[in-house]
């Protein structure tokens, strides 16, 4: 089931033309508390939402603005969604992502999948292990050298993967994506 979050309103949809270079952002939730009524409940720290608004201010440093964004619906990657927005200075509505909790490596790929080929900028927002894999899975080595590798040592929390992808959406795949910058939020 998909709902939505947002930091405020979803921006205009601009045309693109199919195939048009594409920007997939993968992120990890920020810190988040230990124990919670149930795991899916827990909430980010107050560090974490430092560290989730400095990876904001990064992305905006960068010159990334999402045209999309599909978050896992857990309370700590819906905080990190709202965090980062913050720290951006973004004004954008995510898609809230139940499948996206639970999901392996293959099915968070095909949510990026369903993505329409209108979006040019797409942030991805989940947990660990598929985060981390599925950084893992799309670089192509082709991108930043110093990017690549970092995806490869890791990815804690907060950690934020740029992806360069000449390609429809629909076709992304192992290996067809170009690292570009990695980053870890600490505020």
């Amino acid at each position: 089931m998909t709902a939505t979050l947002g930091c405020r309103s979803q921006p205009p949809w601009h045309t693109r033309a199919v195939s048009e270079q594409k920007t997939l952002v993968v992120v990890r939730h920020a810190k988040a508390e230990q124990s919670a009524p149930s795991d899916i409940a827990r909430r980010l720290t107050d560090s974490g939402v430092a560290d989730a608004v400095e990876a904001g201010a990064w992305l905006a440093g960068r010159g990334v603005r999402p045209d999309a964004a599909i978050v896992s619906a857990a309370a700590r990657t819906e905080q990190t969604w709202d965090a980062l927005c913050e720290g951006a200075g973004w004004d954008l509505e995510a898609t809230l992502e139940e499948a996206l909790y639970e999901a392996g490596t293959e099915s968070a790929l095909d949510l990026v999948r369903a993505t329409e080929e209108h979006v040019g900028t797409l942030v991805l927002l989940g947990h660990n292990p598929t985060m981390a894999s599925l950084a893992a899975l799309l670089d192509d080595g082709e991108g930043d050298a110093d990017a690549g590798n970092d995806i490869s040592l890791g990815f804690p929390t907060c950690a934020v993967a740029v992806f360069s992808y000449d390609g429809d959406w629909d076709e992304i795949d192992e290996a067809s994506a170009s690292a570009v910058a990695f980053h870890v939020g600490r505020g």
